[in-house]
């Protein structure tokens, strides 16, 4: 896979991208990621990128030109499969949307700044609108970072036990049930004794039963799409 960012502030992604899990997988090979200083692209002396709004008002949106010339220059040299404006109007991040874009091989993420964005870079370059939350950031960089490490870690290769991110959250609509390691007691607190039996039939039900229990009491939403 491929990851192109598209910001205004590319100093805030830097060391995000190089370490951890996005580290690693950009070393091995299994995820390209670049970013794009927009002020790279703007038209006048100064490097000026934003400018107000019409019609008056308060904040700075980004200019339509050096928007325009950075990802129409990336259309040029591949297909992309989508352009993503990080909103906070967009569509709700979830999980079935990382899993979907982790089957991707080339993505743009635009990273608003100041107000947001000229409407026309919507409406004509933008595949899809996500937001991180029901809040507003500085800039999209920090949303960006948020799909960035929940899409990279789904991609095969990307997290040596494979198996760990099957069972995270969401993965099947439900909430991790609890987990534990070793000493079995600490400060007198024990581990259930169901998880120190080996009795793996009887260890998958409680962590179903306990899973289940934990999205009723903390996101019972989840529960009205779930079998």
């Amino acid at each position: 896979m491929r990851i192109d960012i598209v910001t205004a502030v590319p100093q805030m992604l830097t060391g995000f991208l190089d370490t951890s899990i996005i580290g690693r997988a950009r070393t091995a090979g299994v995820v390209d990621i670049e970013i794009h200083n927009l002020h790279d692209y703007a038209t006048d002396r100064f490097r000026h990128i934003d400018d107000t709004p019409y019609g008056g008002g308060a904040g700075m949106l980004l200019k339509c030109e050096p928007v325009f010339t950075c990802i129409e220059k990336l259309q040029s040299q591949r297909e992309y499969d989508e352009v993503i404006y990080l909103c906070p109007d967009g569509k709700p991040l979830v999980q079935s949307t990382c899993i979907e874009l982790s089957t991707k091989q080339n993505l743009i993420l635009l990273a608003g700044h100041y107000k947001g964005i000229d409407q026309r870079i919507r409406d004509v370059l933008v595949t899809r609108e996500i937001s991180v939350g029901d809040y507003v950031l500085t800039g999209g960089e920090l949303a960006a970072a948020v799909v960035i490490d929940a899409v990279v870690r789904l991609i095969p290769g990307a997290v040596h036990d494979s198996e760990s991110v099957l069972d995270d959250s969401f993965m099947d609509g439900l909430l991790d049930p609890p987990h534990y390691t070793k000493p079995a007691e600490f400060r007198g607190l024990t581990v259930p004794e169901v998880l120190l039996g080996g009795n793996h039939n009887a260890i998958a039900q409680w962590r179903r039963e306990q899973a289940l229990e934990k999205t009723r009491q903390r996101r019972p939403d989840l529960l009205d799409n779930h079998d």
